[in-house]
């Protein structure tokens, strides 16, 4: 099974996943988003995939940051994609693409269910 991990290093929800991975001996490929960016077809399929609700983190301090006309960006599918390519870190963390499918967030039970 191929697996794709995408999150921040340093992001305590990643670390969980990174750690949950390691010890049910599951292979990945890990992306980090401060050095290799969103890539913006990704997340736009992300949205299509999974809405733009579960994807997109407002409850992070870079959403709450933004003024008001920026976060009214997010009303919809490709303003959302192209904020979250501008701002990685409101990505949801962790994202995993694999063979069967896309996992947005970590729940060990989810995850279990889908990956083992």
């Amino acid at each position: 099974m191929t697996i794709d991990l995408y999150g921040i290093p340093n992001c305590d929800t990643v670390k969980k996943a990174r750690t949950w991975l390691d010890e049910q001996g599951l292979a990945y490929t890990f992306h980090d988003y401060k050095k290799e960016g969103a890539d913006p077809v990704k997340v736009e399929r992300w949205i299509g995939e999974e809405g733009i609700d579960v994807v997109l983190n407002r409850r992070g301090t870079t959403w709450r940051k933004l003024d008001e006309g920026e976060k009214a960006r997010a009303s919809d599918a490709i303003g959302a994609a192209a904020l979250m390519v501008e701002h990685p870190s409101m990505i949801k963390r962790p994202v995993v693409e694999h063979d069967g499918g896309l996992l947005v967030g970590f729940d060990a039970a989810k995850w279990q269910a889908a990956l083992t």
